[in-house]
C-alpha cells in the first residue's frame, strides 16, 4: 500500500498480515480514475475515515473483460443509495488508472459509473484483502465494507465466473448502518429497513421465533 504499510508490517505486530472481519484496516492510498471529474485522483482511506465515511471496496479481475462490466454497471445503479448511507464506493483492480479511463470511455455498460476506479498494479492491496490470485496476477471478485472507525465489518469473495448482486450489498450496508446506531441489536436473515431486529440476551435464548412473530 502506498502509505508504506509494507514497511509498517515488518515492524508493527499490531497490523495484521491480511484483512480480517472485526479488525481495523490500516489506512492506505491508491491512485484512481475519477469518472465524475474525468481525471485522476487519489483514494485515501485515512481521509475517508477522518470524514466519518464508510468505505466499500469492490475488487474485480480486470478491465476489458466480460462479467466485470456487468458488475460495475449493476453497482452504478445502487451507487446513489450507498452514498446516501454515508459510503464511498471504490472499485479496484490490478489495472492502471490509464486503463480504467480507456475502459470507462469505451465500454457502454459503464456509462453511468461515477464512483472512483482505483488502481492496484502491484497487487499489494489485493494481497492484503486476500483476493490476489497468484496464478493469474488478478484479483478475485471481493467486496469489503469498512466502517467509519476503520473496522472491516463485511467480506465477500467470489470466483471469476460468478458475478455479484448490488442489491445484496445495499441490504448489508443498510443493516450495518442501522447497527452502528443500535449496537445492542442484531439483524436477522433477510433483514431490510423497518424489519424486526433481535436484542441478544438471556431472554432471547430459545425464543427467537417468538421475538420475530409476536
Amino acid at each position: 500500500m502506498s502509505c508504506g504499510c509494507e514497511h509498517e508490517h515488518e515492524h508493527d505486530e499490531n497490523i495484521p498480515e491480511f484483512a480480517k472481519v472485526g479488525q481495523k484496516v490500516p489506512a492506505f492510498e491508491l491512485e484512481a480514475f475519477d469518472p465524475a471529474e474525468g481525471g485522476f485522483c487519489e483514494v485515501d482511506l485515512g481521509v475517508l475515515r477522518a470524514e466519518g465515511k464508510w468505505a466499500i471496496l469492490f475488487f474485480y479481475p480486470a478491465d476489458f473483460t466480460f462479467v466485470c462490466p456487468t458488475e460495475l454497471a449493476d453497482l452504478a445503479e445502487r451507487h446513489a443509495e450507498l452514498v446516501k448511507l454515508g459510503a464511498e464506493v471504490i472499485s479496484v483492480s490490478t489495472d492502471t488508472k490509464f486503463t480504467h479511463m480507456a475502459w470507462k470511455n469505451d465500454e457502454r455498460l459503464l456509462a453511468d459509473v461515477t464512483f472512483k476506479m482505483a488502481a492496484d498494479p502491484t497487487g499489494e492491496v489485493s494481497r492484503f484483502f486476500d483476493v490476489w490470485d497468484y496464478d493469474t496476477g488478478l484479483a478475485l471478485r471481493g467486496t469489503f465494507v469498512i466502517n467509519p472507525e476503520g473496522v472491516l465489518v463485511s467480506s465477500e469473495v467470489n470466483f471469476y465466473n460468478v458475478g455479484r448482486n448490488a442489491d445484496e450489498l445495499l441490504r448489508k450496508m443498510e443493516a450495518n448502518s442501522y447497527l452502528k446506531d443500535h449496537p445492542e441489536q442484531a439483524c436477522p436473515a433477510k433483514w431490510t429497513p423497518g424489519g424486526k431486529t433481535l436484542t441478544p440476551g438471556k431472554d432471547l435464548v430459545g425464543k427467537v421465533y417468538e421475538a420475530l412473530n409476536d
